[in-house]
């Protein structure tokens, strides 16, 4: 990918029991990128229950996803129940084959992996509930010791706030550097640079 001033669409998966910080840390990142279009996509358009039981709006039902430049998909207790769930596995794996850049934040990668989105691909996870979503997928290089993983078009996070940093690493690929400085500068945020450096890698305990 290289650093363009083109609108790109980020549209992020919502379902039940989606963990909040996941969706809003990022886009407290890429809604200050003016090329950037965001929308927000459930099962049909309405109140979805977060994991902390606060509604967010999906403006977008599943049949009404276009081509997304980037998709976004949290994970959150509510992975636990859909990784089982073939049509929504069906549905995000056709969505994700039009993507340019497929990504996730904590547990989201065992849905991707789940879907078959990560297949050949590296890619990690919440540290407390890596095992669980490491069992998924045939071929995918699972990488415990990491803030967050890019191979390719795949972007992967550990858990929660590290959808952060792969989001300034993302904008900062993408649009740029200056553009990536602008945003962390402005939100007073202060992103881990270096993906390899996984501060909470030693001592983890599965959950």
């Amino acid at each position: 990918m290289k650093s363009s001033a083109t609108q790109r669409r980020l549209t992020v998966v919502l379902f039940e029991g989606f963990e909040l910080l996941d969706v809003f840390g990022p886009l407290e990142l890429f809604a200050h990128v003016p090329a950037m279009r965001i929308e927000l996509v459930a099962d049909k358009p309405g109140a979805v229950r977060s994991a902390q039981g606060i509604d967010v709006i999906a403006e977008l039902g599943h049949v009404d996803v276009e081509d997304p430049d980037i998709l976004m998909v949290p994970g959150g207790i509510g992975t636990r129940k859909l990784v089982l769930d073939k049509a929504f596995l069906s549905w995000l794996y056709e969505v994700g084959q039009r993507c340019q850049v497929v990504s996730s934040v904590c547990t989201g990668s065992a849905l991707l992996a789940a879907a078959g989105l990560l297949e050949g691909y590296r890619a990690t996870s919440n540290k407390l509930a890596f095992e669980w979503a490491a069992s998924f997928g045939d071929q995918v290089v699972w990488e415990r010791e990491a803030r967050w993983v890019e191979d390719g078009s795949r972007w992967t996070s550990s858990g929660v706030t590290a959808g952060m940093d792969m989001s300034a690493a993302l904008i900062r690929r993408i649009f740029g550097q200056e553009v990536e400085t602008e945003v962390v500068t402005r939100i007073e945020y202060q992103p881990h640079r270096d993906s390899t450096n996984d501060p909470f890698f030693a001592g983890a305990k599965e959950r």
